[in-house]
């Protein structure tokens, strides 16, 4: 028994020189039929190889080629079309229209003046500490604090009205 060398590559399955030239001829026309049939330009080229990898496969029993690769494009494109099919149906719904009214809390906060919106925004949507917010309003901390409070007890205000 010969030993196989570990780094040779494995064996790879001659394609049939008929397999081959019906390939050259009527890959295309086969494209054709596939995006006729499917409506799906992008598949259809995906469908035609899918179609010639499977008469590779089953070559020895294929008695007339073109008629076999002809209906496993159409089969294949049967198949492409149901799983999009599938697809769609299985995506989520989109949501029912929202009716749009008055956002409270957006127009409490076009009450505040800048340094005060700013500084509610960089403390409770960005979680600033006080020392960062200062830096960024170029101010002290102490200013800082009062500024968000003061914008609280506004936005209190605006709120309950």
């Amino acid at each position: 028994m010969a030993a196989v060398p570990l780094d040779s590559p494995p064996a790879v399955p001659r394609w049939d020189d008929a397999l081959v030239q019906l390939y050259e001829q009527h890959y295309d026309h086969l494209v054709r039929l596939a995006y006729l049939v499917s409506g799906q330009a992008h598949h259809a080229e995906e469908v035609v190889q899918e179609a010639f990898v499977k008469a590779h496969r089953s070559w020895a029993g294929v008695r007339e080629p073109l008629p076999y690769l002809r209906t496993a494009v159409v089969n294949g494109c049967r198949s492409v079309g149901r799983r999009l099919a599938l697809e769609r149906d299985r995506l989520p719904r989109a949501p029912e229209p929202v009716v749009l009214q008055a956002d409270e809390l957006w127009d409490a906060l076009g009450t505040l003046n800048d340094r005060q919106r700013a500084a509610v925004v960089l403390r409770f949507y960005c979680d600033l500490p006080d020392a960062d917010i200062a830096a960024v309003l170029g101010c002290r901390e102490a200013t800082v604090r009062t500024s968000v409070h003061r914008a609280l007890a506004r936005l209190r205000k605006e709120i309950a009205r």
